[in-house]
């Protein structure tokens, strides 16, 4: 029993690690962005190229920040039991930053330099997040919780797009692959993984919560009841 609670506190405690780490490298990915707001910024190769860089990289840019700098703090349970007001104002920012900016990036897909494969993926991550986050508004106006927080989810994989991207662009440097054709795979590989990553753990989630429910069902409730008293 011992052995159990110091795995479970040791769980615990690396999650939350992963979290602040996790919340630390998103504020530092949105604040490095908002310097596409700044005039003569330096801008990439593949992105300076892109027909529709003007002006829909700078309202991409600060939309989609703003989503990463809100969206982790929305999924702290004590923010929304502490300030539910705040939490509603913060998710109403969120839910317009990525709606501007899927709007922005479809935009930007669709004058994509490195040609139709990157703009079928930016194209498709871009609509893709709009539907998620107008689903989470949508459930949160009419008060359904649970699909609002499954929504919510869904949406926010797919914001953390702007983190993966980070990670797969220095790595096709370092592995000296051809940025154009590396770009091409980058537009798929910076959101699908986390899409499926997403809807694995919410599927993880659904299933615990229906075998929790039915063995704490009253029927099975009783069985253990009269189990314990022989």
């Amino acid at each position: 029993m011992e052995q159990s609670r110091n795995g479970t506190a040791l769980v615990t405690r690396g999650i939350g690690i992963l979290g602040i780490l996790g919340i630390a490298l998103c504020m530092t990915i949105a604040l490095v962005s908002y310097r596409y707001l700044i005039p003569g910024s330096p801008v990439p190769d593949v992105i300076a190229g892109n027909r529709f860089r003007l002006p829909f990289l700078v309202v991409h840019a600060a939309s989609g920040a703003t989503a990463l700098l809100v969206g982790p703090w929305q999924f702290r349970s004590k923010l929304r039991a502490r300030a539910p007001r705040l939490h509603r104002w913060l998710g109403r920012a969120y839910a317009v930053a990525c709606l501007v900016g899927g709007a922005s990036g479809l935009m930007l897909a669709l004058g994509a330099s490195t040609g139709p494969i990157s703009t079928a993926g930016f194209g498709l991550l871009a609509i893709a997040w709009i539907h998620t986050t107008a689903q989470g508004w949508r459930t949160a106006m009419q008060r359904d919780f649970a699909a609002h927080r499954q929504w919510m989810i869904r949406s926010f994989a797919l914001t953390l797009a702007a983190v993966t991207l980070r990670i797969w662009l220095p790595l096709s440097i370092a592995l000296q692959l051809d940025m154009n054709v590396a770009y091409r795979a980058i537009s798929f590989l910076c959101w699908v993984p986390n899409l499926l990553v997403a809807e694995a753990w919410l599927r993880r989630q659904s299933r615990a919560r229906k075998a929790w429910a039915a063995v704490t069902s009253p029927g099975n409730a009783a069985v253990a009841a009269r189990a314990s008293s022989v």
